[in-house]
């Protein structure tokens, strides 16, 4: 059921577990589906040895992605007219997250409803490891 502007207020919020226990292997899936094949992400010897950190970590677009479907199982497909986040913490192997969408506006333009949300994804310590924004069309 599409959301409404009738049916919604400032504050309301839509969660979900986006991932549980993020696995290395999705991390080498997400490579070959994306293309992006930095070794910080799927090379523990490179990670570890070469780049200093304490393991490999997920791509940032593929924690933008699990949050994007987050928002589009809330708005519906084909709704978003804007969304855009900014990587606060890396999200690491085990991890497990949950986005959370918050009503901060709702509004008309041009004789469409939309609504304008504020996202955030944290992980199980409770870290925000994306922040952002998106705008929705709505039903009236």
């Amino acid at each position: 059921m599409a959301l409404s502007a009738k049916k919604l207020k400032v504050g309301d919020i839509y969660q979900e577990e986006i991932v549980n226990n993020l696995a290395r292997t999705r991390l080498v899936q997400y490579a070959g589906a994306s293309g992006d094949y930095n070794p910080v992400h799927t090379d523990e010897i490179f990670t570890t040895k070469v780049a200093g950190y304490p393991s490999v970590f997920a791509h940032g677009m593929l924690t933008m992605g699990m949050t994007g479907r987050m928002l589009t199982n809330y708005v519906g497909d084909g709704r978003l007219t804007k969304y855009g986040v900014r990587f606060t913490r890396q999200v690491w192997p085990g991890d497990s997250l949950t986005a959370k969408a918050t009503v901060e506006a709702i509004r008309q333009e041009g004789g469409q409803h939309f609504v304008d949300l504020n996202v955030s994804t944290v992980n199980q310590d409770g870290a925000e490891v994306v922040s952002g924004y998106a705008s929705a069309r709505i039903d009236a």
